[in-house]
């Protein structure tokens, strides 16, 4: 089996001024920033990328975009383009993550021309594939996650999912009370590997990374990393304090 290394992204989502954004990825820098065995990538908001980019230049973390638009510049007021992530030196964008979906009505076919502009500019896409807590109670788990996935990857070709990265978004257990169980978790990992094995065949499937959006904390990171299909974690608040963050890279470090 291919050997991945663990990937853990943390997504700020509407939080952290570009000052307090700084601030924080200084203070993981000076505690991760040299670390080679676990990808680490921040995702700030985008007013916060630039002062976030220059925190970080030198160390091995990475920085992202939480969302781009598909095309390249023009008439698209507030919108943010792949090349100029480029430009502040970005390498990974989150597309497709639930609150896109859910709250900004953002569909497949819009997410999947976001993952094509994302590979064209030479950054890696974050494809997040979502359930709800209606469509996992109806068993309809494995559907919704395979429309998603085949819908987001159409026009993908086998050389560029090596710079692809999947996460699973089970939504009723961020922030809800509900916890999915590592059982539950590993089963929808495989399944996306299982389905990535007959799109793009099995050597290419075992190394895309599939991440866990599904609440991952400090506690509940060794179990979840140590199952063979989780390869990482997209980090909502515990990418908000180093404490937190630093402890899921190191949980990351631990499970290789």
């Amino acid at each position: 089996m291919t050997h991945r290394r663990k990937l853990i992204a943390g997504n700020w989502k509407m939080n952290k001024t570009a000052a307090d954004g700084a601030a924080l990825v200084t203070e993981l820098v000076g505690t991760i920033g040299k670390i080679t065995d676990v990808d680490v990538v921040v995702c700030p908001p985008f007013t916060a990328l630039e002062s976030v980019a220059r925190a970080i230049d030198g160390s091995t973390v990475k920085l992202g975009a939480q969302n781009l638009h598909p095309e390249s510049s023009g008439a698209f007021t507030g919108e943010i383009s792949a090349p100029m992530l480029r430009a502040l030196f970005a390498t990974h964008v989150i597309v497709g993550h639930s609150e896109r979906r859910s709250l900004f009505a953002e569909t497949d076919a819009f997410i999947n021309l976001k993952v094509l502009a994302a590979l064209k500019n030479q950054l890696r896409p974050i494809l997040c594939v979502v359930e709800s807590l209606a469509e996992r109670e109806a068993g309809a788990t494995l559907k919704v996650v395979q429309t998603q996935l085949e819908a987001g990857l159409q026009g993908v070709s086998k050389e560029q999912m090596a710079n692809l990265v999947i996460a699973y978004e089970p939504v009723w257990a961020i922030g809800t009370g509900k916890v999915a169980t590592t059982d539950q978790a590993q089963e929808v990992h495989a399944f996306i590997r299982g389905l990535l094995t007959k799109l793009f065949t099995e050597p290419v499937a075992q190394r895309v990374r599939i991440l866990y959006g599904g609440s991952m904390k400090p506690a509940n990171a060794p179990e979840l990393l140590a199952q063979k299909d989780i390869d990482g974690g997209l980090i909502g608040g515990a990418s908000l304090e180093a404490r937190s963050f630093v402890e899921l890279v190191n949980a990351a470090s631990a499970a290789k």
